[in-house]
Order: C-alpha cells, then sequence, then structure tokens
C-alpha cells in the first residue's frame, strides 16, 4: 500500500492518535505488502537471477506464512542480498516514540524510556518517523560474538551517570536485537555462533522475552528473523543446535546458477566495469568461457565441492580479463582494444583466491588448478564452435579440418603468442599457420575480422587441450608447438620420414 506522505507531519501521539493510524506487526507488514505486489505482477527480488522458480517462491510463502528464515546455502549463492531485499516490503515510514532506543510503538511501548516519557507527556509524547532503510540490522556470526552483544547487558557507566542501583532496569544496556524490534535483523554463518549464544535466542523467538544479568523483562519484541547458514558449517565449524533450528520456521535452500546464461546475467550485473574499460571488445565466447570455468570448479576433484565456487569467482576472474586487455592498450598505446583468449590467464589471481582446493589440489598447487581449470573450460565450449577433433580423428571417410593446421606444427613450426603483443603482430602471427584462417573462414564465415582473430585463437587453444598441438604457458606469452616434438626428432618431418597422416 502506498505511503500517505501527510503523516510525517504528525509529530505528537495525540495527533498520531487522531489519525486513525493502526500499526502491524513486522511480519504482518511484509506479508500485506508481498501480497500487494503479488496482485499487481510486481517484481519483488530485482537482480536475483535463476531463483525465479526455486529460491523466490519459497521465500514469498515463507513471509506469507510470516515465517523467520534460515537461507542454506554454499557461499555466494545471494542468500544475505535476498535479505536486504526484503526491506522493499516494508511500510515506507513507521512511527517511533523520539529518543526511544526500542523503535517503540507509541501505542504498545516497550522501553522503561517510553513508558515513563508517556506517563509524563500524555497525548504531547513526541514523536518520529522510522525510514524502511533504517528498518535492517545484520549481524555477521563469529565465534567471538557474546550475549552482550545480541542480547545486552549491565551497563556500570550509565548506573553511575544515572546514580542508579543495579537493581534498576534502566541500568540495562541492550544488545542488537531488542535494539532491532520492528526491524528485519540477519544473522549471516549462523552455525559460527556458539552453542551456548543459540540458545539465548530460545525464547526471543519462541516466547519474546529476554533475561539479562538476572533481569527478566517480558519484552514482546517484533522482529522478522532471517539466518543464512553453509552447510560447511555444519561438519567444519559448528552447526545449528536442534532446538533453535527447531524455532527457525522456514529453512529454504539456495543453488548455484542452473545454467551458463544465468551466470552471465549475474555477471553482467555486478561487475564494476571502470569509465576506461567501457570501450574494449568482450567476445561472446569469452563470456561464456568465464562462466564456465565456474562450472568446471564446482565439479573438479581438486575443488573442495563442500565450500563450493562462489558467483564472485567469475565477477572478479571478468574484472581481471578487462584489466588484461587494457594494460595491453595502455602499453601499446591502442584503442578500441579486443580481449583474447589468452586474457584468460589473466584472471588465474582472481580464480585462486576464490576456490578452496582439496589435498589433492594442495599438492598440485594453485596455479596448476587454475590453469587445468581454464583448460577444461576451453575444451568444453570449443566444441560449440568446432568440430569434434576426436569424432574428425576417428571418421577416414571425411576430410580432417584440423589435418592441415597440425601438419604445420608437425614440420617442426612454433609460435608464440606474446601476452603484450600490438593487435597488429598479433594478428600477423596467427595468419601464419597453414589452414588456420581457411577453417574459421569455413565455419564462421559471417564473423566480423576481429572475431575471426578471436576464434582462430581459440582453435589453437582448443587443438591443444584435445592434445592435436601443444601449448605451454610462460610468463610472458603462450607458446603452441607440435605434440610430439619431444617424442621424436623435428627433422623426420622436415625429411618427410614420418608422415603427417600418422598424426591421424
Amino acid at each position: 500500500m502506498a505511503f500517505n506522505n501527510d503523516l510525517l507531519e504528525i509529530k505528537t501521539l495525540k495527533a498520531l492518535q487522531a489519525s486513525g493510524y493502526k500499526t502491524k506487526l513486522i511480519q504482518q507488514e511484509l506479508r500485506d505488502n508481498l501480497i500487494e505486489k503479488l496482485k499487481n505482477k510486481e517484481k519483488v527480488f530485482e537482480g536475483i537471477w535463476g531463483y525465479e522458480d526455486t529460491v523466490i517462491p519459497d521465500v514469498e510463502r515463507a513471509i506469507l506464512s510470516m515465517h523467520h528464515i534460515n537461507l542454506l546455502g554454499l557461499r555466494g549463492q545471494a542468500k544475505t542480498r535476498i535479505a536486504r531485499l526484503m526491506v522493499n516490503l516494508l511500510d515506507e515510514y513507521i512511527p517511533v516514540v523520539a529518543g526511544s532506543e526500542l523503535n517503540d510503538d507509541p501505542f504498545e511501548p516497550l522501553s522503561r524510556y517510553a513508558q515513563d516519557l508517556i506517563a509524563e507527556k500524555g497525548g504531547e509524547t513526541p514523536i518520529d518517523w522510522l525510514h524502511k532503510s533504517e528498518r535492517y540490522n545484520e549481524k555477521l556470526a563469529t565465534p567471538d560474538v557474546s550475549v552482550a552483544d545480541l542480547i545486552g547487558d549491565v551497563d556500570p557507566i550509565k548506573a553511575a551517570a544515572l546514580k542508579l542501583p543495579y537493581s534498576d532496569e534502566r541500568v540495562i544496556h541492550f544488545g542488537l536485537i531488542p535494539r532491532s524490534n520492528r526491524c528485519i535483523f540477519v544473522i549471516n554463518e549462523l552455525p559460527d555462533l556458539q552453542a551456548r549464544i543459540q540458545v539465548a535466542l530460545f525464547n526471543i523467538l519462541q516466547e519474546g522475552d529476554i533475561q539479562i544479568r538476572g533481569f527478566k523483562l517480558r519484552l514482546p519484541l517484533d522482529i522478522q528473523f532471517v539466518f543464512t547458514a553453509n552447510p560447511e558449517d555444519y561438519t567444519n565449524r559448528g552447526s545449528i543446535v536442534t532446538p533453535l533450528k527447531d524455532r527457525i520456521d522456514s529453512q529454504i535452500v539456495t543453488h548455484y546458477p542452473k545454467s551458463i546464461e544465468i551466470g552471465r546475467q549475474i555477471t553482467a550485473q555486478e561487475i564494476h566495469v571502470k569509465p576506461e574499460q567501457e570501450e574494449i571488445a568482450v567476445d561472446e565466447i569469452l563470456k561464456d568461457l568465464v562462466e564456465r570455468i565456474a562450472v568446471v570448479a564446482r565439479e573438479s576433484e581438486y575443488v573442495d565441492a563442500k565450500s563450493g565456487v562462489s558467483a564472485r569467482m567469475t565477477i572478479s576472474a571478468y574484472e581481471n580479463l578487462l584489466s588484461a586487455a587494457e594494460r595491453r592498450a595502455l602499453l601499446n598505446g591502442e584503442n578500441g582494444v579486443q580481449t583474447r583468449v589468452s586474457d584468460i590467464y589473466g584472471a588465474i589471481p582472481a580464480i585462486n583466491g576464490k576456490i578452496e582446493l582439496v589435498y589433492e589440489g594442495e599438492v598440485e598447487g594453485p596455479v596448476y588448478v587454475a590453469q587445468s581449470l581454464v583448460g577444461k573450460a576451453i575444451r568444453s565450449e570449443f566444441l560449440n564452435y568446432f568440430p569434434d577433433p576426436e569424432k574428425a580423428k576417428k571418421d577416414k571417410k571425411a576430410k580432417n579440418p584440423y589435418k592441415e593446421i597440425v601438419s604445420w606444427f608437425a614440420a617442426g613450426n612454433e609460435i608464440d603468442l606474446i601476452n603484450d603483443h600490438a593487435g597488429n603482430e598479433y594478428a600477423a602471427r596467427l595468419k601464419t599457420i597453414d589452414g588456420l584462417s581457411e577453417l574459421v573462414e569455413e565455419l564462421h564465415p559471417e564473423a566480423s575480422a576481429d572475431a575471426k582473430l578471436f576464434l582462430m585463437e581459440f582453435a589453437l587453444h582448443g587443438l591443444a587441450e584435445f592434445s592435436l598441438i601443444s601449448k605451454q604457458n610462460l610468463d610472458d606469452s603462450i607458446h603452441f608447438k607440435d605434440l610430439l616434438d619431444n617424442l621424436f626428432d623435428p627433422n623426420k618431418y622436415l625429411s618427410g620420414e614420418e608422415g603427417d597422416d600418422e598424426l591421424y
């Protein structure tokens, strides 16, 4: 429902009562506004991709049920973002007793401060209006979080300043949860909270009362709780204690993007493209390749599947990709620079920082694992644009489209694609390889000149991944040569002692 801005002129309790304004519980507020949005066919969770038929309906059902929610999933699955977007389902403003630390409802005050103020001033009690953006609080659960942080504690400084005995409840300093009254309160990574701290949440969730240093306060707090948890935490760092889990009404399982297209939408939305990088052209294949790396990583025997591979990996990798192309353009004084397949190797630091390796991966080393993931992604994407080399090799009747290229390398030719070479040098080197430009021209005649150069390099990387030629990642370049160079004397190829047909 649209908020009536005239209400913001109300500054006293008497005027608020005269307006006929009625307060709601926050869960009722969320429910009513969600109903309105659903009826109007409005999108509730903007910017969340791939959850339209899975997670989002579950969240909406939980809100309609007026449930506390636990979002369970691996890292980088938009759990916190979903919680933050729930703010959009709150009313624009709500009235609170001015100066109250618990966002007291003027009609049903909780705190001693608000109760005393209303008793003293009556209808002249001052009213403030709290915007929905201020009704969201978030706490990352860490092992050092205390009951005092979340619930509260006795404040000796307050007792001394107000000259109050410790038996007076006004000496209490309230923690984050009571201060989040009438708000959405999120605890991220719930299993990281120590069990004794989790126990302190029982009564707040169920009965609405809290206990601080012997003070048993009946505070029917009005809070929408949202928790997030990583399944890894259930075994590695802690668990959600059973009685607390029982008090969380809906547990919703999140997931990674189920397609490359959805992954691309997420990456495109989240990347930070600097103004100077806006003119960098990124081939569609490269965009798919970045997402494919994440898919391959999630299936890799070197990567800890329980930890997951965050969507943040593709975002950081894409940003590194742009920076690799930008750096080359700056070194060569070029404008309108094009990204290259080899630029993906400039994203290896981003990949290294976003994956957790199992023991076998640690033995191999993070750089090797990252290069292996890139290679597998190239191999997979290659088949979307070029014939399968393995099938071409077995089909003796059809002309093998790669024979001329492989023969060129088998004749002892080698090529270095230098990372920082200018565009004209890059193109010239690729065009020296027999059969490469003809292959791309035959399969992709409609492609632009820049796209054809990209496809030529992509073909080399793909043939290397299918073990038809050799590829070596050097510090400043990628070196391609004959696969059998180390097994046979190259002079044999030059003299014709080993026929090219032996390769097929």
